[in-house]
């Protein structure tokens, strides 16, 4: 399957509007995108010509998309670019270029934002994703001459001989 994937940096041009659909929630908002060149002969950057897209959010890319951006700030949109072309009020070749976004964030480059996950849905239960015990089997670990095994006590330096009563030391910047 070739499509081809685009990653457009611009700024929201218009307001999402936000549709609940059979398919579930969808969005979309334009995109300005405007080409920066040096002007030798001004010594100065000057603006190029601007590119207008639709960009197209389906799922809880559309909600999130819809409840963050807002017109004007910067966004960086990743997708897949879909050309059209119709006939319109009897113009022939009315052509426009659309974006199917996969995803789309602020510019952090031009700005700061304040990331919130947003809550997911409870279909189904969680799987348990709690942290494995790494402690390790003792008749394992010990030694077998009845020494002890080299675990120091952090806030003495004395061997404490078990390794289930690990300290963290301090670290030493230096």
């Amino acid at each position: 399957m070739n499509e081809t994937m685009v990653c457009v940096v611009g700024n929201v041009a218009t307001r999402p509007v936000y549709r609940e659909t059979v398919s579930g929630p969808s969005a979309r908002f334009r995109i300005a995108v405007t080409a920066r060149y040096w002007d030798r002969e001004k010594n100065s950057w000057a603006d190029g010509h601007t590119n207008f897209f639709t960009v197209w959010a389906n799922r809880q890319l559309a909600t999130n998309a819809a409840a963050s951006l807002s017109v004007g700030e910067p966004v960086i949109v990743q997708g897949r670019l879909k050309v059209r072309t119709e006939t319109r009020e009897g113009q022939p070749d009315w052509m426009s270029a659309d974006i199917d976004a996969v995803s789309v964030g602020h510019d952090l480059s031009r700005g700061t934002t304040a990331f919130r996950r947003a809550p997911r849905p409870e279909s189904n239960p969680a799987p348990d994703r709690s942290e494995p015990t790494w402690e390790t089997d003792p008749a394992l670990s010990s030694p077998t001459d009845g020494a002890t095994d080299g675990v120091t006590d952090g806030a003495t330096g004395a061997d404490s001989g078990d390794p289930t009563q690990l300290r963290p030391e301090a670290a030493m910047v230096t």
